[in-house]
Order: C-alpha cells, then structure tokens, then sequence
C-alpha cells in the first residue's frame, strides 16, 4: 500500500507505447489503427494467469466490479445480499445499484465477517454473501464458504483491500463462485480507478462482461457495430491506458507485498510487548498482505486520545479513526433507517488503531513508528 509509491520510467513508458502506436484508449474496435495493440486483455490474461483462474475481466473501478459480479450473479430486486458492517460504502452501494435489498452482519476480531452472525442473518431471501477481506487481512474463508454451501448460496469476495493475499495457500478472490479488487489510488497495485471481477464460472463471467459493456456479447461472428445482446447494460469498461499501466504495476506485485511484509512484521515486533493493546486477530498469518497494522485500545476513548497524539507526531492512521464514517455501516444514516444494529462491531471499531504500512518505509520511519506507540502507550 499503496502502488503509486513506485511509479516510475515502466508507468511512462507504458503509457506513451499506447500513445505512441494509434493512440486508441478504447479497449474495444479501431483494430487497424491501434497495430495489435490490446493492454486491457493483456492485462486480464495475466492477471488470470497469476492468479490461476479461467476468466479475468477488468473494469473502470472497484465498485464496478461488485455491481458486475452480482449482474453475473443474477442478483435482482426482492433478493438479500449479506455482507458485513465493516467495509468501505462501496460494497453496500453496489447491492443497492442490483436492486437487493443489504443484510449486515457483524464483525469479530479479525474485524471481518463474524461467521456466527452470518449464519442468523440467512433468510430465504437471501442469495448472496459477500465478506470483505479489510485491510489486508482474509475472512474466515472455510467457515463462510460451509455455511454458503449448507444454504445453497453463491458467494462473492470482496477483495478490493488484499490483492494477493491468500488463504490456507488459496488466493483471495479465487476461492468463492466470484471474486472483486480495486485498482484505485491508495491500492497496492493501481491504475489510478479500475477494477478485476475474477471467476472460474463462464456463465458469470459473460453476464458480467456483458453488463459492463452495454450488453455486448462480442459475438465473434458479427462486427462490433452488429454485435449480438441478450441483456441491457451500462459503461463500466477499463481504458487503454489503465490497462497499459495495470501492466507495468502487476509486475512489481510480488515486490510490493514482500516490503509491506517485511515492514508490518518489523514494527509489529517493535510493540508486541507495549501493555494496553491487543493485535487484530488473523485467521491466515501467512495470507495478510501487510497492508495495515491494526490493534485495539481497552475503550473508544483512549484510541481517540491515541490517534490524536499520533497525529501530533507526525504519523497518521488508516481508516480507523480517521475515516470510520467512510468504513462503518453503523454511520450510513442515508442507507439504513436504523444505524445501531451492530453494536459489538461498533465496540471493536471505535477503540481500534489501523497503522497502515507502506512499501518504501526507511528505517528511520519504523523506528519512529515503533517508538512514537510506546511512547504514546505509557502516557495514556
């Protein structure tokens, strides 16, 4: 977290081969012009190929893909979709887009899905799950994917935070009926906006294809302009250029996930004896993808005081506190009549602490961080 702290000659020279030979940002046609040039299929093909999936199909952004995914999965008006209270508004915004009505769920101390409360929020409406995989850390895939099983239920991962992050050696996002990520700004590969729906299921990967290009079917009998449609869609594509610098940032993948390892396990060891905080449980320590290092404080009041003295310093937090209006279905008064439904989540979030870690951390700004909590953890 995140890519853009290595931009550099390989982005540029991505971006100027597109220009440089026709210039066609479309994904789609002008097949003469753009000299066999395709970065957006380029960039699915490898994309499926890393992550050992059948069907890639890349979009303008995360939220996209959600939306896309839940089209694939024939999610309609009178449907439940579940997901869980912790997760950016996105995830929630795209049920609604599907027409579903959203069911939340409440987390436990992996801050993900809580299984437990998945398994009573199940009606004979409901026909998705969706758990989110925050901030680099994977939800409790087998109980999730058991409990779908004995429901008969699709379900959709939400893998807009852990790009590349596995579980039990599965990659995240592969091991459902459909997986998402985000390529926005502040993920760890981006492409400024965009999105990847992933599946292994052809039926889902057509339909979704299909809605994000006004229902397309890329019959390859037929020109584009007499292409065949059996649904209605909208415009979701990726651009040339994103996909050219998908290209260039898949490739320093592997790269940004060892760092943000190996700098998230360097200041976790640096405070794992600090008294008053507890570490955020991880269900695969082997699948966190060092994204952000979250612990809790014993009450909402001293995490407050906590955040507030970090900032004095100079370092800030991920999300929780900072941004837990954006993270939080407990705050989203504009979706949900009743914003207290989920008050173990609310406990957990409001005295939670998230460092988030980046790629080119000196060692100077580690020991800064680790001295800077102690510090903090004495006075409070």
């Amino acid at each position: 977290m995140p890519g853009f702290e290595l931009f550099g000659k390989e982005e540029k020279d991505a971006i100027n081969e597109v220009l440089d030979n026709g210039g066609v940002l479309l994904k789609h046609g002008f097949d003469q012009k753009r000299k066999g040039m395709f970065k957006v299929s380029e960039f699915e093909k490898e994309f499926a190929k890393k992550f050992n999936v059948k069907f890639s199909h890349a979009v303008s952004s995360g939220t996209a893909a959600l939306h896309c995914a839940l089209v694939g999965l024939n999610v309609k008006p009178g449907d439940e979709v579940i997901t869980q209270s912790h997760t950016f508004v996105a995830t929630v915004e795209a049920i609604l887009l599907a027409g579903a009505t959203s069911v939340i769920t409440e987390v436990d101390k992996s801050l993900n899905m809580d299984p437990e409360d998945l398994e009573r929020k199940i009606t004979s409406k409901t026909k998705v799950i969706i758990p989110v995989h925050m901030a680099g850390v994977p939800a409790k895939m087998d109980e999730i994917m058991a409990i779908a099983k004995r429901n008969n239920l699709k379900v959709l991962e939400d893998s807009a935070q852990l790009l590349g992050g596995t579980y039990k050696g599965k990659y995240l996002g592969t091991i459902s009926d459909v997986g998402i990520f985000s390529f926005d700004y502040a993920k760890a590969l981006t492409t400024g906006e965009g999105g990847m729906i992933t599946t292994n299921d052809e039926e889902i990967y057509r339909k979704a294809r299909e809605f994000s290009d006004h229902g397309h079917e890329q019959n390859p009998n037929f020109p584009r302009g007499e292409d065949t449609r059996r649904i209605w869609g909208t415009t979701y594509r990726m651009m040339e250029l994103q996909g050219a610098l998908g290209i260039a940032q898949f490739k320093k993948l592997d790269f940004i996930l060892e760092r943000q390892k190996e700098n998230k396990k360097r200041i976790k060891e640096g405070i794992k004896n600090v008294s008053g905080i507890e570490f955020r449980e991880i269900p695969d320590e082997e699948g966190d993808t060092g994204d952000t290092l979250i612990f809790f404080l014993e009450n909402r009041e001293k995490a407050s005081k906590f955040a507030k003295l970090l900032s004095e310093q100079g370092l800030g937090t991920k999300n929780l506190p900072d941004a837990i209006n954006w993270h939080f279905a407990g705050t989203w008064s504009h979706i949900f009549q009743d914003v207290s439904l989920w008050p173990k989540s609310e406990e957990l979030l409001r005295r939670a602490i998230a460092l988030p870690i980046m790629v080119k951390m000196e060692d100077e700004q580690i020991n800064k961080i680790i001295k800077t909590v102690r510090e903090i953890s004495e006075k409070i």
